[in-house]
């Protein structure tokens, strides 16, 4: 989309509708923002690779932020495990903010879909039940850090898919908990790639992200307020799904369709 466009009522439509969705995983599942609104950028509106991950990061701030409000009222957010984590992966975050804009465009795209079906396979998995929540060792807290920094950094991906099996599966720690602290991790660390690529912020069009992200915030914070209603197993089940066909249309159309 050319940065002086006007937004049709087709573009305003698409915006809204794609805010909402992205909006609604986030709240319901408390990961996957930036999974979405990538593609929907790059896909609908006609972004680069680096300008869609760039305008992602913050789209999905504003929303994960908002839905953050009910889950620390709740009590449902462990802010020192989330704090630690983003503390912890601030080198490779903003290194990988500073990569990004000399990456091509195949290779964030491929490394985008790869990660894309990583995360839908640690979302087919089933979360541990009626377990005692233990404390995360140091060596695995770095880890984890150090990889979801990078993956925001470069790729505009909040990690969130990768902190709940994380907390849930090998920590047992609640669902609603790993969400709520899940939404913390994706909040801080995708402000603070924005701010790293703030070099690009002048090349990117905001309106249409603008449409997204307030779609996006008002969607995730009524999905939040919601989110202990609905089978999470399913919702999991059913974007792992989704997932998989994003990754397997965007490796196709990047190496086999725009290469004719």
């Amino acid at each position: 989309m050319p940065i002086d466009g006007t937004i049709g009522r087709m573009e305003l439509a698409l915006a809204l509708i794609a805010g909402s969705f992205i909006g609604s995983v986030l709240g319901f599942i408390g990961a996957g923002g930036a999974m979405l609104t990538v593609p929907i950028l790059i896909y609908l509106f006609d972004f680069t690779p680096v300008h869609a991950t760039t305008a992602a990061l913050l789209v999905v701030f504003l929303a994960a932020a908002f839905g953050l409000i009910p889950k620390f009222k709740a009590g449902d957010v462990q802010v020192r495990i989330a704090l630690s984590i983003w503390a912890l992966g601030l080198v490779t975050n903003l290194g990988g903010a500073i990569l990004a804009k000399h990456l091509s465009d195949t290779f964030i795209i491929t490394g985008f879909a790869i990660i894309l079906v990583l995360a839908g396979l640690s979302m087919l998995r089933a979360p541990i039940q009626n377990k005692e929540e233990k404390k995360i060792p140091l060596i695995v807290l770095v880890g984890i850090s150090l990889v979801i920094g990078s993956m925001t950094g470069i790729f505009g991906i909040g990690g969130g898919f990768l902190a709940i099996p994380v907390l849930v599966i090998f920590f047992h720690t609640p669902q609603i908990k790993a969400a709520g602290t899940s939404l913390f991790i994706i909040a801080i660390n995708c402000f603070t790639s924005f701010i790293g690529r703030q070099s690009l912020w002048r090349e990117i069009d905001w309106k249409i992200p603008a449409l997204i992200a307030i779609a996006a915030i008002i969607v995730s914070t009524i999905a939040s307020h919601h989110a202990s209603k609905l089978p999470v197993v399913i919702l999991r089940k059913g974007f792992a799904i989704l997932l998989f066909f994003i990754a397997t249309f965007s490796l196709i159309e990047t190496w086999f369709i725009s290469q004719r």
